[in-house]
């Protein structure tokens, strides 16, 4: 039996929110969009299909797209400049995640602040 829509969503906040509580340097935020951001940048997102995306450098960012096999993240219809998405072979393996995360938050604390 598969999950509807709302059970997968609310299953990936909830894991999101594991991974987020991990790593102390940053909070998870967002009531209907959650959201992790430093130095006035987003650079995790849940969308509501229940999809992770992460917003790493350029370089990064193509290194991961290549070796996972995936593409740039989207969110309400529009493609996220520098997000990828993450696949779903990844959900699960929390070190890998963790350290996307903090590589995310590296890189925007890299960037002119907003």
């Amino acid at each position: 039996m598969s999950q509807t829509n709302k059970e997968l969503w609310e299953s990936r906040l909830a894991y999101f929110d594991q991974l987020v509580a991990r790593c102390p340097e940053f909070e998870r935020k967002g009531k209907t969009m959650p959201y992790t951001s430093s130095n006035g940048h987003m650079f995790s997102l849940l969308n509501k299909a229940g999809e992770l995306g992460v917003r790493l450098s350029k370089e990064e960012g193509q290194v991961f797209r290549d070796k996972h096999q995936t593409g740039n993240f989207t969110s309400h219809g529009a493609t996220m400049r520098g997000y990828v998405l993450i696949p779903e072979s990844l959900y699960g393996n929390d070190k890998t995640l963790i350290d996307l995360l903090q590589k995310g938050f590296e890189y925007v604390n890299s960037l002119p602040p907003k």
